[in-house]
């Protein structure tokens, strides 16, 4: 069976422990080289993940025949950067959340990606193709919980780090953009549409200058959602989906586990019922899916205008928190 080559530029900690052991996996994904501004350090990780390939340069990789689509794991503000050079080098891109610094950013990659027709980019939220939520979105869809009304989201961690990449400003780091954009992901996704107004509210840390804990309130035609996120709280996940007549709860929603089954409750006013999943590995079922995207010429799961979308409620939701006012979202 017929495998795409991948390649990985930096030798990031979510790539090298996370994600790329989860694509090996997989049954479309090859992965054969990794790039790093260190030589030394490409050298080690490929040695790790038994890797034939290992770069000192970035343009090394791309310039390689032998690499078909790469991985992009860098610090935000180099994603649009890189998967621009990607695109230009012939090469299909998975970029990380989130897909820049801005929604202009995002936008000039898509526009960019346009003149390539033939390659694929995508954003890589991996929990949406997790069976969870694929789970919740089709009972959703097919009115189980009545008609949807508002959607409950919390997802914390604790660092204060001051040279870890998520807590430096000037290179897109905080709450919002690290793990708040997932909880704007869902609700987009859930309520299959894009809210009309959004407000926001952020508290920076006075040091480090980023958001450390961010809550916003997105208003769609037919409901509301709300999210709090937080990087100086106790860790800590969960999502709630309320309709007319019944609701889903989903226990871990975004760092689901990949050796444990992950749990889902769907209730009504008479009884609760306990959904157990199969044990899977969100980030093998996302780099199969966009492998085979690639080797069927077909479109990717999640197409780079609803990253677009993301970073524009992301960005109104800084203006709203600036101005202490809602923001109307026209997208």
């Amino acid at each position: 069976m017929k495998k795409i080559r991948w390649g990985v530029l930096s030798t990031a900690k979510i790539g090298t422990e996370e994600v790329i052991p989860a694509m090996q996996l997989g049954e479309y994904c090859k992965f054969t080289a990794i790039a790093s501004r260190q030589l030394e350090k490409a050298q080690a990780a490929a040695r790790r993940l038994g890797l034939e390939k290992a770069y000192g340069s970035y343009e090394e990789l791309l310039a390689d025949p032998d690499v078909d689509a790469v991985y992009l794991p860098l610090p935000n503000h180099l994603h649009v950067l890189w998967a621009i050079k990607a695109l230009k080098a012939g090469k299909h891109v998975l970029c990380e959340k989130p897909l820049g610094l801005n929604a202009a950013e995002a936008q000039e990659l898509l526009e960019v990606s346009r003149k390539f027709p033939r390659l694929k980019v995508m954003e890589a939220f991996m929990y949406r193709h997790h069976p969870q939520w694929q789970w919740a979105k089709k009972r959703v869809s097919e009115g189980k919980i009545g008609e949807l009304r508002t959607i409950q989201s919390f997802f914390s961690y604790h660092n204060i780090d001051p040279n870890n990449i998520r807590n430096k400003a000037d290179i897109g780091g905080g709450g919002l953009m690290d793990i708040g954009c997932y909880c704007i992901s869902l609700s987009r996704f859930i309520f299959g549409a894009e809210p009309r107004r959004v407000c926001g509210i952020r508290e920076e840390d006075p040091e480090m200058k980023v958001d450390r804990l961010t809550s916003g309130l997105l208003e769609f035609a037919s409901g509301t959602s709300t999210f709090t996120c937080a990087t100086q709280l106790v860790p800590y996940q969960r999502v709630n989906i309320f309709g007319t007549k019944g609701r889903i709860e989903i226990e871990i929603p975004f760092n689901a586990p990949s050796d444990r089954p992950c749990k889902i409750w769907q209730g009504d006013d008479t009884r609760i019922e306990e959904v157990i999943l199969e044990i899977c590995n969100q980030y093998t079922i996302q780099g199969d899916l966009f492998s085979r995207a690639v080797l069927e010429d077909r479109e990717v799961p999640t197409p780079l205008e609803d990253a677009v979308a993301n970073m524009q409620v992301i960005d109104a939701l800084v203006r709203s928190a600036r101005s202490g006012s809602w923001e109307n979202f026209c997208p």
